[in-house]
């Protein structure tokens, strides 16, 4: 039987340019996309259409990204990386049980709230279970966010088995991710209702 060959997935945009003209119009084609994607979804968004609001032509447009998803793939590590700036700052000074708990339970209100506001981080996030690249963004992202939590963890217990840790931070941020999800999906009162759940049940593992 034929080995099955591997095919590695395609970058998010072919280049990141460098120079300022350049670096210019791939933040356009980024806040073209944008602005499309708040008006009618990222299933109505279409290259030729990316192009004529940018004020560029299709082909200068392929030369940054490949096709749409490529574009979706880019903003969506935009939006991670801004979480994760966002996750950093407030757990890098966190040395008692105390800080521990109110920095998580303002990052999960500030993380909620976000995507209430959000509409291109909710039409990304709704997407992501169905399209290979962007659920294993999402799963890279929740590895790296765990470790960040991780690691504010064992600064408040350093008693505790760092692996099982690690593993508990992981789970813990994934199931943030899907808590959001759900959240979006019903009614606001029973969102925030499931949000509070979340915190109350995740403040019991961290600090146990």
């Amino acid at each position: 039987m034929e080995k099955a060959q591997l095919i590695e997935p395609a970058p998010a945009a072919r280049r990141h340019p460098s120079q300022k003209r350049s670096r210019e119009r791939f933040e356009r084609i980024l806040a073209v996309a944008t602005e499309v994607i708040e008006a009618a979804g990222s299933d109505q968004m279409k290259m030729s259409d990316i192009a004529s609001r940018a004020g560029i032509s299709i082909g200068s447009l392929y030369q940054y990204f490949p096709d749409k998803a490529a574009i979706i793939r880019t903003l969506a590590e935009h939006y991670n990386a801004i979480g994760r700036d966002c996750i950093s700052e407030a757990l890098e000074s966190v040395t008692t049980t105390a800080e521990l708990e109110r920095a998580f339970t303002e990052l999960v209100d500030t993380y909620y709230a976000m995507f209430l506001a959000e509409p291109v981080m909710r039409d990304i996030w709704s997407g992501m279970q169905a399209d290979k690249m962007l659920s294993d963004l999402d799963l890279d992202d929740a590895r790296e966010n765990g470790d960040l939590l991780a690691g504010a963890m064992m600064r408040v217990a350093p008693h505790r088995d760092r692996q099982e840790v690690r593993s508990a931070a992981f789970l813990i941020m994934h199931l943030g991710e899907a808590t959001m999800r759900l959240a979006l999906q019903v009614g606001e009162d029973e969102g925030r209702r499931l949000v509070e759940d979340y915190k109350r049940m995740v403040l019991r593992e961290m600090t146990g």
